[in-house]
Order: C-alpha cells, then structure tokens, then sequence
C-alpha cells in the first residue's frame, strides 16, 4: 500500500520517508597497545574518520561512554574498554525528529488536520531545510503522524506560500486523499497578485515540467507533466491585478509557472517574476504573492462534503489595503 501512494503523488517528493533520528552507535574496544593513553588519544586512534576536536566534543556531550560511563578527555585508558560513539544526527537524520513548532489548526478530527500553513515554513525536508518543517511540527503534535509515510502529507505549499494545506493522520486517509487529488476533486484555490492587467477570466493549460537550462526552476515545456489553471479577476489596480486562481492539477510551482507564463507573474516572485515594476509598493514586496484561502474535499471517512476558508497572511493584506489607499 505504501508503494501506491508514493507513486501516486503529484509532486515529486523524493525518496525520504521519516526514520530514526539517531545515527548507528559506533562500537569498539580499546586494544591493549592503547594502555595508558589519555581517553581523547585512544579515541583519536580509533576513529580516525572523526577530528579530535570533535571527539573532544562529543566527550564533554556524553555521546561517547566507555564501559558506560562519560570520562572527561584526560581519563586514562587501559585496554580492553568498550567504547560506544552516538554520533551528532545527521541532517537527514533530523529530518525525521519530533519538533515543537507552533501549528495554526483549522480543523482536526482522528482522520484528518487542515492546517494555516504561514509564510516562511517549509512543507517537508529536503535540501537546505532538513529541520524546522511543518513535517517536523507534525511529529511533534501527534503520535498518528509517525504512522504514516511523510507524516501523512499528501500535497504541499511553497515556503513563502500561505494557507490551507489537508494533511492525513492514518494510512486509508492518506490514500483516500492521493485518490481524490488525483480525481481532481480536491477543490484549491488561491488568492494571487499578479503584474498587469490579465482577462477577466481564463485558463492555462500548459505541461510543466524541469526548465531545461536552469534545472531549480520549473518551466513550460513540450512533454512536461498535465497541468492546468482556472483563474478569474477579483479586483483591479492599475499596474497590478489580484486574481483567483483554481488549481486542476498539482504540478510544483504552478501558479507562478502558469500566470508568468501567459505574461503575468506574480508581484514578489524573484524566481519567475519581475525584478523591477514602476510601482515601488510592488517592487517593496518580498515573496510570491500568492495565498490558499479555501479548500474543499471529500471527507475520507465521512463521505462529507467539506470546505475551510482563511483569510489572507497580514503581510498580503496590508500590500493590497495600500493599493487600496487604506494605509
């Protein structure tokens, strides 16, 4: 069952899957020609993968025990101790650990969290950011998300993205949930504002997929992966537009992709966007502008039919009550 929900998710997650935090102990006894030796230079002989410093460090740490206690580094050796090393977690490592990490909970239930995700968190480790996530916090807040693969998120926002976000606290959820995305009738949609002056309403549907040059960003490209974008006008301002935007499919960045890509970046996007406009209130706005104010589904277990709404971050809100001419 778990190898049918990796296979199904819309984005590409990687191989990671939560695993102990901690590294192996590395075990070793101290050989007789180590008698009499200094604790820190026995241990500098048999590991020689690790700087002394750093065994120095993990002396005073209590992550080396000899014969089960924690010597300071001047304790003599004198052969045939057993040695036990508890290595620092790796940044893998940590990636897999429980963290206290404030959660802003729309609806929890034993089936399901939806949760306010804020600007600057990151959805699920990965390079650059193996701890502090909200896969991290999921731990934290409950022993059901050590149960199921990735802490039971099953689709995720960019870090400086806000809003709703479903995650699953047991494995017929998680798969019910990756069915539902794949059916498309997951209901999301965002709040964006974009450069310019766009349509009045419309769609995108353009494959994405790895932009063939700059391998970080996502692009639209022949043979990319189905994706399409509903979006609709809600209120104009001039040089800028706030849209709607409705998401038929799940591909990584597709909002940002899509709307750059019919000639309207998001305001704040330094990926796809621009990195000068002439209004200074836009240019002064530091992330995608682009929010997860409602989302609708299926109750896995319920069969109900269900929809959260949150209102914009304060940071998207104050950029439109100035366009506004409110602040």
């Amino acid at each position: 069952m778990k190898c049918a929900i990796e296979n199904s998710w819309e984005e590409d997650w990687g191989d990671y899957s939560p695993a102990n935090p901690s590294p192996s102990p590395q075990c070793e006894t101290i050989p007789a020609d180590c008698a009499g030796l200094r604790a820190d230079q026995a241990l500098a002989r048999l590991f020689p993968q690790h700087s002394r410093s750093r065994l120095q460090s993990w002396l005073k740490s209590g992550r080396i025990r000899i014969n089960g206690a924690s010597p300071d580094a001047k304790s003599k050796v004198w052969g045939g101790e057993l040695v036990e090393v508890h290595p620092e977690p790796t940044d893998e490592a940590l990636a897999g650990q429980a963290e206290d990490i404030p959660l802003d909970i729309v609806f929890e239930d034993d089936t399901l969290v939806v949760i306010n995700k804020p600007v600057g968190l990151v959805v699920h480790p990965g390079s650059g950011n193996w701890s502090g996530t909200l896969l991290n916090g999921l731990l934290f807040h409950g022993q059901a998300f050590h149960e199921v693969p990735r802490a039971g998120i099953v689709h995720r926002l960019d870090k400086d993205t806000s809003g709703l976000l479903v995650v699953a606290k047991t494995l017929e959820a998680q798969t019910d949930l990756v069915r539902q995305l794949q059916a498309r009738t997951v209901k999301r949609h965002y709040l964006a504002l974009v450069h310019g002056e766009p349509a009045p309403s419309g769609e995108v549907n353009a494959p994405i997929g790895r932009h063939p040059v700059q391998r970080t960003k996502m692009a639209v490209v022949p043979g990319g992966r189905e994706a399409l974008t509903h979006y609709r006008v809600v209120e104009r301002f001039g040089r800028s537009t706030l849209v709607e935007c409705q998401l038929a499919t799940g591909r990584t960045h597709q909002i940002r992709v899509h709307m750059a890509h019919i000639g309207h970046p998001l305001v704040g996007d330094a990926t796809y966007g621009k990195s000068r406009s002439a209004d200074p209130r836009l240019d002064a706005f530091t992330r995608q502008a682009l929010h997860a104010w409602q989302l609708g589904l299926i109750h896995p277990r319920s069969g109900e039919d269900c929809r959260w709404q949150v209102p914009l971050a304060p940071d998207f809100a104050e950029l439109l009550d100035t366009l506004r001419g409110k602040v």
